[in-house]
């Protein structure tokens, strides 16, 4: 009886973990702090948890401490213009999967913002190039949520050059 009670209390907490949206899903993965920051301050939290499907690639605390110092700072002082842009090109409407993306090279991919990435594919390897020339790697995917997916990557795309 105890081991049922096992297996019934980790499938519940299966199923509400799969249930999060995007925007749960990546702060209770604890790697996203900037990100949910930005996020807040640009006023786009309600749409990240909203029906989708969306495809966000996601960068970690740690790729946005690659930019310039003061730059996240800069850019939550003034969260709707530049702040907006750059987190909105981050977003693809539908829920486009590893799989997917694989068979990709050389495509460009437009993004909500309007702007477009292009994907780059080397074996497994997966690289984002975006409107500025920056290349940025892919280091996780399918984290999925019940709006959408999520890929981590280890930079943060610009939108213009």
């Amino acid at each position: 009886m105890k081991k049922l009670l096992v297996i019934t209390t980790l499938s519940l907490a299966a199923l509400s973990a799969q249930a999060k949206d995007i925007v749960d899903t990546a702060v209770a993965a604890g790697d996203f702090k900037t990100l949910a920051a930005a996020l807040t301050a640009a006023g786009l939290v309600d749409t990240l948890k909203g029906t989708g499907p969306f495809t966000v690639f996601a960068p970690t605390d740690a790729a946005f401490a690659k930019l310039p110092k003061g730059t996240v700072e800069t850019l939550l002082k003034e969260p709707k213009g530049a702040l907006t842009d750059i987190l909105t090109y981050h977003v693809v409407s539908g829920k486009v999967m590893a799989a997917d993306v694989v068979t990709m090279n050389g495509q460009k991919v437009k993004t909500v913002q309007g702007a477009e990435l292009t994907v780059e594919v080397s074996g497994d390897k997966v690289v984002l190039v975006d409107a500025a020339g920056n290349r940025v790697n892919v280091v996780k995917t399918d984290v999925t949520a019940s709006n959408g997916v999520i890929h981590v990557i280890d930079g943060v795309l610009m939108p213009t050059k």
